[in-house]
Order: C-alpha cells, then sequence, then structure tokens
C-alpha cells in the first residue's frame, strides 16, 4: 500500500488547485452554505468592483467560481457520483446558513488551492481549502480525521479548528480558522536562523500537547513537518502554533505495515525499514522538526534512504536484532551474518549496498552526534538547558520506536522543568469560534498540564548575540525568499543547498 503524493518522495500538505475567477467571480465573490448541502438554489453577483487579473489568472478561475451558491449541508453527498458515505460533520436541523466572500488565495499545489475568506454572517475571517475533482477520497479521508479529532479541543490540544465542509460547484471545500503563516515560510523569512531555548521549549510543549491529544483518540498524523505547523499569530501571540494538514491522518488500527509515508526529510525509521507503524512515528518527526529549529539545518542526509540509516546507526547506534527482525525492508539496509554462533543483522557497507542496487554510494558521511549538537548553541551559559534538549532530542529521536520516549513522559522531562520559577506569561484569549458550525461536543480527556513559562532574560530581538553559525549563515543567505507558492518538493529541494551551507559553517567551528 503505497500513500506518497504524486510529487517526488514528498507526501501530501497544503496543496490547492486553481480556483475559478471571472469578472463576476472569484476574489470578491461571495458563495455560500446552507444547512443542508448538495443543493444549488441560486447564483449571485457581487456588485463590488473586481480587482484588476490577468488574462491568464482569469482564465484559470473562471473554471471554478461563476457565481454565488447555497449548499445543503444536511443531505448525504455524491462525492463520486455513487458514494454517499460520507456526510457533513453538522448535526445543526436549522436553517442557518453561511455566506463566504473570497478576500485573496493563500497558496496551491497538487491537490487544490486554499482562499482567506470572510464570513459576512459573524465577520470572522477562515481559509477555505478547495480540493481538486478525482481527489475525492483524500477530502473523504480529511473530513474523517477532522471529525474525530472534533472530540478534542482544538485550542488546548494545538489543533487547527475545523468549522464546517460543503459542496461548491461540485468541489469539496473544507473551512477552517485562519492562521498566520507556517514554520517553513518563518525559518525562511529569517535565513533560517535557529531559534532561542525559549522558542524551541514553547514550540516543543505546544506539539507533545497535541501528539498527546491525537494518541487519545488513536489518530496517527502521518505528515508533521515544518510546512504543517502554523504558527497562529506571531505579533499577538509570539510561537503560538497548531497543527495542520490531516490528509494522510489514520486511525493506529489502520496503518498498514509497509506503507510508504512522509517526504524523505522527515521520514521515520519505521517507515523506512518497514516496522509496525502507529503514533510513536509522530513523535519521531516532531523531534526532527525541534532539531531543525534547533540547528537551523537537516542533521540527516536527505539523499537516500541507505544514508539516513546509516546517520541514524553512526549516532544512536545499531537497533536491536529484535526489531530489524520485524522490517519488511531491513534486508534493502542490513545483511544477517553469523559471528560467534550468532546470527545478527549488520549494516551494509557501502560496497554491498552499491551492489544491491547498482547505484554509488559515498565511503564517507559527516555525521554528528548528539555531543555535537551542543556545541551548536551560540550560548554558553545555556549549557544546562543546552543538555536536556539534547537529551529530549535524543529521546524522540531513538530509531527503534518501542524505546522512543511517550508524549506523557516527553512532557515531564527536565527540559520543561528548568524555569518553573519564573513568572508565568499570561495565557492566550481563545479564540472567537465561528458560529457557522455545530461540531460534536468535545470527549473527556486527561487534563492538560500548562505549559513551561519563557524565560524573560532570553529575546530573539538581542541581535548583537549571533553564533559564528548564525553569522556564516547570514552572508550566504542573502536572495530573496522564495515564493509561498511553489509546490513542497520544489521548496525543500532549493532549501537544502543553503541548509546544508548552514552545517558545513557549524562543522567548520567544531573542527576548529
Amino acid at each position: 500500500m503505497t500513500r506518497e503524493s504524486p510529487e517526488s518522495d514528498a507526501s501530501t500538505s497544503s496543496r490547492y488547485i486553481p480556483l475559478r475567477e471571472s469578472p463576476e467571480a472569484g476574489v470578491g465573490n461571495l458563495f455560500y452554505s446552507k444547512s443542508h448541502l448538495g443543493t444549488p438554489l441560486m447564483k449571485r453577483k457581487h456588485p463590488e468592483p473586481q480587482p484588476v487579473l490577468t488574462s491568464l489568472y482569469i482564465l484559470c478561475m473562471y473554471i471554478l467560481f461563476k457565481g454565488a451558491h447555497y449548499v445543503d449541508r444536511d443531505r448525504p453527498v455524491d462525492l463520486q457520483g455513487h458514494d454517499t458515505s460520507l456526510k457533513s460533520t453538522s448535526q445543526s436541523k436549522s436553517s442557518l446558513r453561511s455566506m463566504y466572500f473570497v478576500e485573496r488565495f493563500l497558496g496551491e499545489g497538487t491537490f487544490g488551492k486554499v482562499a482567506k475568506c470572510t464570513n459576512l454572517s459573524t465577520n470572522e475571517e477562515v481559509a477555505i481549502k478547495i480540493i481538486k475533482n478525482g481527489f475525492n477520497d483524500t477530502a473523504k479521508d480529511e473530513i474523517k480525521a477532522l471529525t474525530e479529532i472534533s472530540k478534542l479541543d482544538a485550542h488546548k490540544y494545538s489543533l487547527v479548528k475545523f468549522v464546517e465542509w460543503f459542496h461548491y460547484n461540485s468541489h469539496v471545500c473544507i473551512v477552517f480558522e485562519m492562521l498566520d503563516h507556517s514554520l517553513f515560510d518563518f525559518m525562511n523569512d529569517r535565513s533560517s536562523l535557529p531559534l532561542f531555548l525559549h522558542e524551541i521549549r514553547a514550540i516543543a510543549w505546544q506539539l507533545l500537547i497535541s501528539l498527546k491529544g491525537l494518541k487519545s483518540i488513536n489518530l496517527v498524523h502521518c505528515d508533521i513537518k515544518l510546512d504543517n505547523i502554523m504558527l497562529v499569530n506571531q505579533v499577538s501571540e509570539p510561537f503560538r502554533v497548531k497543527l495542520i494538514d490531516f490528509g494522510l491522518a489514520s486511525k493506529t488500527t489502520d496503518i498498514q505495515m509497509g506503507t510508504r509515508l512522509q517526504n524523505i526529510c522527515f521520514r521515520a525509521p519505521e517507515v523506512i525499514l518497514g516496522l509496525p507503524l502507529d503514533e510513536r512515528l509522530d513523535m519521531w518527526t516532531v523531534g526532527y522538526v525541534l532539531a531543525l529549529l534547533y540547528t537551523g539545518f537537516y542533521i540527516l542526509p536527505r539523499d537516500s534512504e541507505f544514508n539516513i540509516i546509516r546517520t541514524m546507526v553512526e549516532m544512536q547506534g545499531m537497533p536491536d536484532n529484535e526489531c530489524l527482525d520485524q522490517g519488511l525492508y531491513t534486508n534493502k539496509f542490513f545483511t544477517k551474518t553469523e559471528e560467534n554462533s550468532k546470527v545478527a543483522w549488520k549494516l551494509d557497507t557501502p560496497e554491498q549496498q552499491s551492489k544491491k542496487t547498482g547505484e554509488q554510494v559515498k565511503d564517507k558521511l559527516d555525521c554528528w552526534s548528539f555531543d555535537n549538537l551542543k556545541d551548536v548553541y551560540y550560548k554558553q551559559t545555556k549549557i544546562k538547558e543546552v543538555e536536556q534538549l539534547i537529551d529530549l532530542l535524543k529521546r524522540m529521536l531513538e530509531v527503534d520506536p518501542n524505546k522512543r520516549i511517550s508524549p506523557n513522559d516527553a512532557l515531564r522531562h527536565p527540559f520543561f522543568n528548568l524555569e518553573k520559577k519564573t513568572p508565568k506569561t499570561s495565557k492566550p484569549q481563545k479564540p472567537v469560534a465561528v458560529e457557522v458550525h455545530q461540531q460534536p461536543e468535545a470527549k473527556e480527556v486527561p487534563s492538560v498540564p500548562q505549559g513551561p513559562a519563557p524565560n524573560p532574560q532570553e529575546r530573539s530581538s538581542n541581535k548583537n548575540k549571533k553564533s559564528l553559525v548564525q553569522q556564516q549563515k547570514a552572508e550566504k543567505r542573502k536572495a530573496p525568499a522564495a515564493s509561498r507558492k511553489r509546490t513542497n518538493s520544489d521548496r525543500q529541494s532549493q532549501d537544502a543547498e543553503n541548509s546544508w551551507q548552514m552545517e558545513a559553517a557549524v562543522k567548520k567551528k567544531r573542527k576548529s
């Protein structure tokens, strides 16, 4: 079973098709959803003047939006001409309808496009994800996952708030709360300069709370990466984040061994080795995201799965034979050998791997150790906190899922207990709910402990304390930020060269 995206080695994320727009519709267009789904009742032109658009863009937009629709949200939806099993999550029987005004388009990709809209009945800004025709199964899977997530408190568990979904011109539209921008864009805008410890701590705590919530409903995200972690509002709520894009999310009982998941940059070892898959793969990916935020670059290779496993073994040591015996793909990277009358797995040499694949393999790799990562942070007075963070990362990035730390244990890690005596910041206000969808009542879940307080003495605005790593990177990062509308595979491949330049600078410092 394969669940990789059409893009090379890249999983699904926030990808959106071009919306249709004509001089009467698109940006500045009104469209509706009613408490029933599926029956268009009328079309309406908006009297406001329309923005000037290129003829090509108008042609692309004309394909989708040609007027305003009322949409029935209680009737079963015919997604493929015969499948009526997917129904609206709304349980309301009222006649309330939602009218959305299309403000602008935020991003696009293989599977659809997202638009910033205003709900005119509540004056709330929302993001509407429009799924391209032909990807109805993807839409169905995401809506089922979002229905499960609706059992949780989205604000408490740092998950994107799902408002409603409806049909518009035969396209499935999913409505979410409006957020700021992704960690990928945030890091790109700051030239991938590493974050401060208190910033990493804040993000780590929230993501671990997210994993705890998802585990309580037996759901696995399966595609956590920088693109799918959104800042809520970096101005009013610095480093408040939420997890988005549940298009690949699955129940733990539904994930089959050997399923190909995740972009290769964030691929967990159990996916590579073909081990049993469950919520623990999300823990590994969150750990890798935190390592990226701490260093400013990827600490593992991205050119081949063998080099990834090779580096993992160098950093963490050989996994137990019992673990490797379970892997469907273990023999792609390891060979069983007999030593002292004992049979054990041994990592292939570059020569052995070349014979297996027919491709040239590098003889040597520059591998990081967790001790080396301690030298990355610029402020040596923070060495105790750095050591605690590295220890947490080591436990999160454990190759054997059975030895990997759990969300509950991670939340009790000393990294989050170092500053308990410092004053706590005020709790962010709960965002106003968009009153267009009556979600199921939240299921009772274990209480969530309060997050650690940030260190008031450590601030990102202190520009005079950049490390050698940051200075080297700043000099090499003068090219303008890439457009947010490129596909994820293009974005990550373009980011690769700069990321390795950053790594080279750190290694140079380490050897000096």
